[in-house]
């Protein structure tokens, strides 16, 4: 595994120490940061291979902290940590391109399976398959991101807009979050709302009274 080197951003002295301690255990070298500022600054003078950030720390926030870290270590990947997890929180740290997002309590088991993923093999395809839904394969880590994100907003009752030009895979992500949510026994209904006329586009999508026309 070698030195891989780990930035640890968490303002509770416990926890940082135990996520700390978890990662020297595992062989990877941890730095610890208990801050944004002191964080930002090791990332201007130190290279790390892996960032851990709290969202919510005093002065600078997590989010500060992954931005900086993209900027200055663009090949770094960032984990967010968050005790207010929410589907918002976790579609702007992965906007600003965070690998993947934590609520807290953190379990140690499942940060370092995210570790272990995040700065595993960076160049092999990465093939992603819901049940009933064509594979998505790609290596490009916007792709892997959004990829990250569906499985997390699958299972939940949140309202997803999926936006992209034309042949950049809405659909097959379309199919695929339908798969993995509670409605996958239901019929995937694809709409092409471009060619629906204005006065017909609602009632194509949500029916209509009898005797409304």
């Amino acid at each position: 595994m070698g030195e891989q080197r780990i930035l640890v951003v968490e303002d509770r002295d416990s926890l940082r120490k135990l996520l700390g301690r978890a990662l020297s255990d595992e062989g990877y070298r941890a730095v610890e940061a208990s801050d944004g500022e002191q964080a930002e600054a090791l990332l201007h003078r130190e290279p790390f291979d892996l960032v851990v950030t709290d969202l919510r720390l005093p002065g600078a926030s997590g989010l500060d902290v992954l931005a900086v870290s993209r900027r200055l270590q663009p090949r770094a990947p960032v984990i967010v940590m968050t005790a207010y997890g929410t589907v918002s929180d976790a579609v702007e740290a992965m906007k600003l391109g965070a690998f993947d997002f934590l609520e807290k309590p953190v379990e140690v088991d499942d940060l370092l399976d995210l570790v272990e993923a995040a700065i595993g093999d960076p160049d092999g395809d990465e093939a992603f398959a819901a049940p009933g839904a064509p594979a998505i394969v790609g290596r490009h880590p916007a792709l892997r991101a959004a990829q990250r994100l569906l499985k997390r907003v699958a299972p939940t009752e949140s309202t997803v807009l999926l936006t992209g030009e034309s042949g950049t895979g809405k659909e097959l992500f379309a199919r695929s979050l339908h798969a993995l949510s509670p409605r996958a026994g239901g019929p995937f209904v694809a709409v092409n709302c471009a060619a629906l006329p204005e006065a017909l586009m609602e009632n194509e999508l949500f029916g209509h009274e009898k005797g409304a026309f």
